[in-house]
């Protein structure tokens, strides 16, 4: 008797992989499943773009097998289910890359190579392990067209995006503001909220933190009765001091006045702090002491508490600058008032320096307090801190501004200091940092009155795996707080599985939900195409590759530009010939030396910044299509918005928060009706798996065993 299956004496899974996998390539099962399904009802799935600059990873194995399983599900019930693959080709980590193979860093990019040059080793850097994810995708038997791929990079992708970037400029929605934005000196860009909230991106670290003595310069009587006068301020990051400008309490806590000993230098002074915190700074023990029985070096400094005040009491008292290095402008050094002070932990009294803090700028602004700026040789206000992360060397300040402002003596000392040492590659975790330094020398100054080691959690770069700063930029911002009631309705309309994710990793971000930061300094990346004259007094949002040929026939008629760079274009083909790079390239720096020209006959530049490459990969369901220009209308609607997609958990506030932003901003609409949002692979420690940081299973040795 004939047997209907194949009978094996063990299992050897790897085998019967391969075994069924030659069937499903000599017979080229997955095109005919979708051709048998031709006129049949949709079932709409979008991949998510992977990097294929990088070799792919175990939980790459694990978001396919899901989303294969679903697909498969529906083709076998009946519907078409196209699943179109992607390629994400921009963003950090290929210019990180690319940096690191041609022994280059950001700064050498215009000096030892050229933009065009730079860019293009992007380019061929970006598909180098296309091989191995082609493999991975046959191996594993996950069915989606590689033959045809969206790719981020292309003219046509590109095109698309910049139509939905007029889309949001025409709605009001993207604007430009000078803001404290979290940026990454080791990358040398502004980083989005979401990138900073990529798991693992916060973690704890131990610093040095200095609780300092501001000098009252305007004491209440009951603060001036023994020593000299301080407010006492903590800190988590000293090296911040040298750019404060004020000091804020609450409005609600009651502060008091101690007289007491500087437990260092052991001299007589008067503390001003939260009552609540009192017991963290003085010993109760020492209560009963008496003032005059105190010997330096005592382990017990007695203190007593000869006045109180509400915080707005204390609001417009002066203090002197704690370490004068750099004179600000205006009216700095006084107490203000703000609402996001605590006593969870420091002294109820916040330093306020407005040039790397959020909350910091908000509050000095409302109070009319100038923040510290130092000034460049090329005129142009700066912070105390370069984008590398290391105090201005004064060579590279205004001369005049040095000579009427910084102390150069003093200065010079930690001029050219990095501010973290890991921005420094000559330097260890165990080398003293600047936050050490500070600290000793204000404990030298009489100006510290406790130094110690702090664990606290602090945010680091996505993919440099180092610390960032808050830091003051001129950055382009898509107003999705505008949005924000709208984009949680439309959520409360996803079937989330598990649905914990939906309403609480999900709902929660966007309950919180900032302003997008779009801009990135970089250079490989989707050019943001915005042009504007010099004072901004007009400015142009260019949506299409025809308005933009228009517009620079319009500058040449005006004699701003001599020729179009990309004459041989032809406006209204829309073939891959036409809009391959031998006709129009719309990267950096082609579009660079485009200049347009305004109403008033003036030359308007494109502003330099690429955009987030999360608002690349969140727009896939319309640039994959070529939207509006190849696809819209009827088509577009049987196709959008997906029926299902999947991912890991991680992308959350990336790809799943940018899809669902571009939709609820644009087309009042999900992207996506169902998802799974599986869990992330660990190591046997409970960390995330990651090639970056070599923890990860080999996943062909995995297939292949």
């Amino acid at each position: 008797m004939s047997k209907k299956f194949a009978e094996y004496s063990k299992l050897d899974l790897s085998n019967v992989n391969k075994e069924v996998l030659k069937k499903w390539q000599d017979g080229d099962i997955f095109h005919k499943s979708l051709e048998i399904r031709e006129g049949h009802p949709s079932f709409v799935f979008y991949e998510g773009p992977p990097s294929a600059n990088g070799m792919p990873g175990i939980h790459h194995v694990i978001a396919r097998s899901i989303k294969d399983i679903f697909c498969r599900y529906k083709t076998m019930k009946g519907y078409l289910v196209n699943r179109k693959a992607g390629w994400d080709t921009h963003g950090l980590p290929v210019e990180l890359g690319v940096e690191k193979t041609l022994g280059i860093t950001k700064e050498d990019i215009g000096k030892k190579i050229s933009v065009a040059e730079y860019n293009a080793a992007c380019r061929r850097d970006v598909m180098k392990f296309t091989k191995e994810w082609t493999d991975l995708t046959q191996k594993m038997g996950y069915w989606v067209d590689l033959e045809n791929p969206y790719i981020t990079y292309d003219n046509r992708y590109i095109e698309t995006l910049w139509y939905l970037l007029k889309e949001l400029y025409k709605k009001g929605l993207l604007y430009k503001g000078y803001t404290i934005q979290p940026y990454s000196p080791a990358a040398g860009t502004g980083l989005s909220s979401h990138e900073l909230n990529q798991p693992g991106c916060y973690r704890d670290v131990k610093d040095t933190t200095c609780t300092a003595q501001f000098r009252i310069l305007d004491p209440k009587p009951e603060m001036a009765g023994f020593g000299e006068p301080f407010f006492l301020a903590w800190t988590t990051t000293p090296w911040t001091l040298p750019s404060n400008t004020a000091l804020c309490v609450g409005p609600n806590f009651t502060y008091v006045a101690v007289q007491t000993y500087n437990p260092y230098t052991g001299m007589p002074m008067t503390a001003v702090l939260a009552k609540d915190l009192l017991n963290v700074y003085f010993n109760p023990k020492a209560a009963d002491l008496a003032l005059t029985d105190y010997k330096p070096g005592d382990k017990l400094v007695p203190f007593k508490v000869v006045g109180e005040w509400k915080g707005p009491e204390l609001a417009g008292m002066h203090y002197e600058q704690l370490i004068p290095w750099v004179k600000p402008e205006g009216d700095a050094f006084r107490v203000i008032v703000g609402d996001y002070v605590t006593t969870s932990d420091g002294t109820g009294i916040v330093h306020i320096a407005p040039t790397f803090g959020a909350d910091d700028d908000r509050v000095a602004k409302a109070a009319g307090i100038p923040p510290l700026f130092m000034v460049d040789r090329a005129g142009k206000n700066q912070p105390m801190v370069d984008r590398q992360g290391k105090f201005f060397l004064i060579e590279d300040l205004d001369p005049e501004f040095v000579k009427t402002h910084v102390d150069a003596a003093k200065y010079g000392e930690y001029a050219g200091r990095y501010v973290k040492n890991a921005y420094d590659e000559r330097l260890s975790e165990t080398d003293p940092t600047l936050d050490i330094d500070i600290a000793v020398m204000l404990k030298a100054e009489n100006k510290a009155f406790k130094i110690e080691k702090h664990t606290h959690s602090y945010p680091h770069c996505w993919r440099t795996d180092k610390p960032v700063l808050y830091y003051p930029l001129d950055s382009w911002f898509i107003r999705t707080t505008a949005l924000r009631e709208r984009m949680i309705e439309l959520n409360k309309t996803i079937r989330w599985k598990p649905e914990s994710t939906g309403t609480g990793r999900f709902g929660k971000w966007l309950e919180g939900l900032v302003d997008w930061n779009l801009s990135r300094s970089r250079f490989w990346g989707t050019p943001l195409p915005v042009w504007a004259t010099e004072d901004y007094s007009e400015v142009k949002c260019i949506g299409s590759v025809e308005e933009l040929m228009a517009e620079i026939e319009r500058s040449i008629a005006a004699g701003v530009m001599q020729e179009n760079p990309y004459r041989n274009f032809r406006v209204g083909d829309m073939s891959k010939e036409n809009y391959s790079t031998r006709n129009i390239d719309l990267h950096r720096p082609y579009v660079d030396n485009i200049v347009l020209v305004s109403s008033k006959g003036e030359p308007m530049k494109r502003e330099s910044d690429l955009i987030d490459v999360w608002f690349d990969s969140g727009a896939m369901p319309y640039a994959q299509l070529h939207y509006p220009f190849e696809n819209g209308g009827d088509y577009f609607k049987s196709v959008y918005p997906a029926d299902f997609i999947a991912e890991g958990v991680d992308q959350t506030r990336g790809w799943f928060f940018t899809l669902h932003a571009i939709a609820s901003m644009l087309f009042d609409s999900v992207a996506f009706k169902n998802i799974i949002s599986n869990g992330l692979v660990l190591d046997k420690n409970g960390n995330k798996m990651s090639k970056r940081l070599g923890n990860a299973v080999d996943l062909f040795e995995v297939l292949d065993t």
